[in-house]
């Protein structure tokens, strides 16, 4: 069995490319750079359309995971909406102030994910967690299907131990789905060492905007009008590594 390969894209085009790269999965978001928010009901339309399996980020805001209460309305209100459409999975997160689980809208997101028979996918907010044990067996107990994580790390490669460590312990029960950082170069690596089955990969490059900056007038967020897109080369490299693992 070959692991799992989801590619996180920032537009349609981005799906259009992981799936030219033979991504088995991606994950709709915008705001790559502020680590993905809520992307459009209209662009999540259009990539249900390219046949193949989308998760999609509901998170309202940059920063952090405790939301107040307007916050969390909207979330479920978009949550509702993209589930209508009908993804196939929703990416969310929440968190109490203590870097603890918050564990009644947690579970209210994922009963409402699951009436609708789709996937309930913890984001890499578990990775500000204090204790990831106790967060993981919260999470295990509130349905959830899968979560994103480094590790709790900064990225997955230093994330490694920590990832060993959570899928022989909850691999069983819960999907442990390894990112950030994730790229051609340290894939196998991840994989062999950690026995997780699914890897989760920007495969990023930049393209550019010339109308950017004029007139002393900046809108750029990196520089010289750069924004993050899916590179098709990376996505295919990617594929072809994982393709070299069994699980």
């Amino acid at each position: 069995m070959k692991p799992i390969f989801e590619v996180c894209c920032g537009s349609v085009e981005d799906v259009e490319n992981a799936i030219k790269g033979g991504a088995d999965r991606v994950e709709l978001n915008y705001g790559l750079s502020i680590g993905g928010i809520t992307p459009s009901l209209t662009s999540l339309k259009m990539c249900l359309s390219k046949q193949i399996q989308v998760a999609v980020m509901v998170r309202p805001r940059a920063a952090g995971f405790c939301y107040n209460k307007t916050e969390k309305e909207v979330m479920f209100a978009e949550a509702k909406e993209f589930l209508e459409a009908g993804v196939h999975g929703v990416v969310f997160g929440f968190l109490n102030s203590d870097f603890t689980i918050d564990k009644e809208n947690t579970k209210k997101m994922v009963d409402l994910i699951h009436s609708y028979q789709k996937e309930a996918i913890f984001h890499r907010g578990f990775d500000v967690v204090e204790d990831s044990d106790q967060a993981m067996q919260t999470l295990i107990d509130c349905g959830v299907d899968r979560v994103l994580t480094s590790g709790c790390k900064a990225n997955a490669f230093d994330g490694i131990a920590t990832l060993k460590h959570l899928q022989e312990t909850y691999g069983e029960q819960i999907e442990i789905l390894a990112g950030c950082g994730v790229n051609p170069n340290n894939a196998k690596t991840i994989l062999e060492q950690t026995g997780v089955k699914q890897l989760h990969s920007s495969c990023k490059t930049y393209a550019v905007d010339p109308t950017s900056e004029n007139h002393g007038v900046s809108y750029n967020y990196i520089a010289d009008g750069k924004h993050e897109v899916v590179d098709l080369e990376i996505v295919k490299k990617m594929r072809t590594i994982m393709n070299e693992v069994n699980i």
